[in-house]
């Protein structure tokens, strides 16, 4: 096997099994490198969408680019093989799309969903992207994050004139979120889309994916959204639990 490719795809499986950001003494070391062969191969999974720096440390971490490769088997992914039911159940009582989705960098990436079979509805797709922000799972995603996981101190994007762009109306939204235990999205993405999420939670309380419905605004009107928050926060529940 060539050596470089060798060396890259051993670096990124330390990567993951180490499971947190490392530098490139600790990747050098995982890998038995030198710390400037290491560096360039970062530097070069980084180009290519594979790992990312974080601007803060300077340490690098895994994206879900390896994830996104293999959506057409996301079946096998625990995750969804596990929400799958939870998912049609949720969707037989709403008839509104339902949406796993799990956070990278800031993004979210849909994982899994169920159509609503309303002819009319919001469109994405599996192994898509949204930016967190504007999105109700993304914010659900956010909102339960370790404080230092996510930077809010930036300006973030504006997509539509609802999209909440101000750190501190970010960080008192996150605030809502995490009171309420869901997050609602009212057209901050897309014009006339709208929808409600809530966080799927481990252990220590920290959301590992979230699970949503979006459709359009005529729709998601306050009375009905009032009526599927709690289907999607035990939803939530049962995932998390599970």
């Amino acid at each position: 096997m060539e050596k470089t490719l060798a060396k890259g795809l051993t670096l990124l499986e330390s990567l993951a099994r180490l499971g947190h950001p490392v530098g490139v003494t600790e990747a050098a070391r995982a890998v038995g490198l030198q710390k400037s062969n290491a560096h360039r191969l970062l530097r070069s999974l980084a180009e290519l969408g594979y790992v990312r720096q974080l601007a803060d440390t300077g340490r690098y971490e895994l994206t879900l680019k390896l994830w996104e490769m293999g959506s057409r088997v996301i079946a096998r992914l625990d995750i969804a093989t596990e929400a799958t039911p939870t998912m049609r159940k949720l969707a037989t009582l709403t008839k509104e799309t339902v949406h796993l989705s799990l956070l990278d960098g800031d993004d979210v990436v849909y994982v899994h969903k169920i159509d609503s079979p309303h002819p009319v509805r919001a469109y994405s797709a599996i192994g898509g992207r949204a930016p967190a922000h504007c999105v109700a799972t993304g914010k659900a995603l956010l909102a339960f994050q370790p404080p230092d996981a996510v930077d809010l101190s930036k300006v973030r994007k504006p997509f539509t004139g609802a999209t909440i762009t101000d750190p501190l109306h970010l960080r008192r939204e996150l605030d809502r979120i995490r009171k309420a235990g869901h997050a609602v999205n009212k057209g901050e993405w897309r014009e006339g889309v709208y929808g409600v999420a809530a966080p799927i939670l481990d252990a220590s309380g920290r959301a590992v994916a979230a699970i949503g419905l979006s459709g359009p605004q005529d729709r998601f009107r306050p009375k009905a959204v009032k009526a599927w928050t709690p289907l999607v926060m035990a939803a939530a529940r049962d995932l998390s639990r599970a």
